[in-house]
């Protein structure tokens, strides 16, 4: 059957930068074409295929849709809403406009009265939920189990062959952006006090650091130095897709200290390698997280991190009962197929 001008579906990402936003929307997009046909548009150069032109709205959504009464636009920030409301109710073409929130706070008037023009609202968490004025479902973001999955090789001899391990067996990691708000500190300062006491083990920060983040770095690489411990809580820096998920299957445990967060997918990829989690209780993770499969710790509380991973530094065992256990969950219930096929069964209700 060959391709309508105009897709049944818009996903929308009107953003120039690669945002967090951006990469869920790139991830998502395959599973949701697997299944239909779903258009593109973006500012934001995914280059996924598929994408059209503002003039390809006005041309072909006044026309009728292959299926049902309406075509879907999918937006996830307040412009695209803001576009999807003028298709909808000033030029009168046949749209319903599905919002996506991940927001983990109340927002404010003016944004309240944007979203609230939606047709439906995805809220990707129960918190998230809460802070809306009404929603139509949850639904969880979701990761690529195929592509975040264990590695055959044994992780004592992957970390070997990255030739920063020294005497350690085990590597503990913290991936996303170094600032504050992830936490990055309470990471340090917790293994700057934790690992002295436990040579098997050492640690791998990676993410991006901008220029308004360089003091800070520079004071947790002062910090490092001074406990003499360089070479042990090693900076891997801004790693590609590919560099990342090998680190996942080479640490044997992750660590997400962040004080805020939208969602937070880390732990969910970590898990689908098969790496148990610590995390505080920001974003998605009190729903996600608990004793079978990790940790949680209370939001910036450096000691009770601290508490928190001891037992796993102790005793290794410990990390081994955990990681089955942690990847099946993923798999199981955090998928992003799954997250598509929810997402498409909001669509099929028009």
């Amino acid at each position: 059957m060959p391709s309508l001008p105009l897709a049944d579906i818009v996903v929308a990402n009107i953003h120039r930068r690669y945002t967090g936003v951006s990469a869920t929307v790139r991830a998502l997009m395959p599973h949701l074409r697997a299944r239909s046909q779903v258009d593109l548009f973006d500012t934001g150069r995914l280059e996924l295929g598929g994408e059209i032109s503002f003039l390809t709205l006005l041309r072909w959504g006044w026309t009728k849709p292959s299926q049902g009464s309406y075509r879907i636009w999918h937006a996830r920030r307040d412009v695209e809403i803001l576009l999807g409301v003028f298709l909808r109710s000033v030029l009168r073409q046949p749209w319903r406009v599905v919002f996506t929130s991940a927001a983990p706070r109340r927002h404010g008037p003016v944004l309240r009265w944007i979203i609230n023009r939606s047709d439906a609202i995805i809220a990707t968490s129960s918190k998230a939920a809460s802070f809306l004025d009404w929603h139509t479902v949850v639904v969880h973001h979701g990761v690529d189990t195929q592509w975040f999955c264990p590695s055959q090789e044994p992780r004592e001899q992957r970390l070997q062959r990255t030739g920063l391990a020294g005497q350690a067996l085990y590597a503990i990691g913290q991936f996303g952006r170094i600032r504050y708000s992830k936490g990055t500190d309470l990471f340090v300062h917790a293994l700057i006090q934790l690992l002295p006491e436990h040579p098997d083990f050492m640690a791998v920060i990676s993410g991006l650091c901008q220029a308004e983040d360089k003091a800070y770095l520079d004071g947790l690489k002062g910090d490092i130095e001074r406990a003499g411990l360089t070479s042990r809580i090693v900076f891997l820096g801004d790693l590609l897709p590919e560099a990342i998920r090998e680190w996942y299957q080479t640490v044997s445990l992750v660590v997400a200290a962040s004080r805020s967060e939208g969602f937070g997918l880390t732990p969910l990829e970590a898990m689908a390698s098969g790496c148990p989690v610590v995390t505080s209780h920001a974003g998605i993770w009190p729903e996600v997280v608990d004793e079978q499969v990790g940790s949680l710790f209370q939001t910036g509380n450096l000691n009770d991190l601290i508490e928190k991973l001891r037992p796993y530094l102790e005793e290794p065992s410990l990390i081994l009962q955990k990681a089955d256990r942690a990847q099946d969950r993923a798999v199981k219930k955090h998928s992003i197929a799954f997250e598509a096929h929810e997402v498409l069964n909001v669509y099929d209700h028009y």
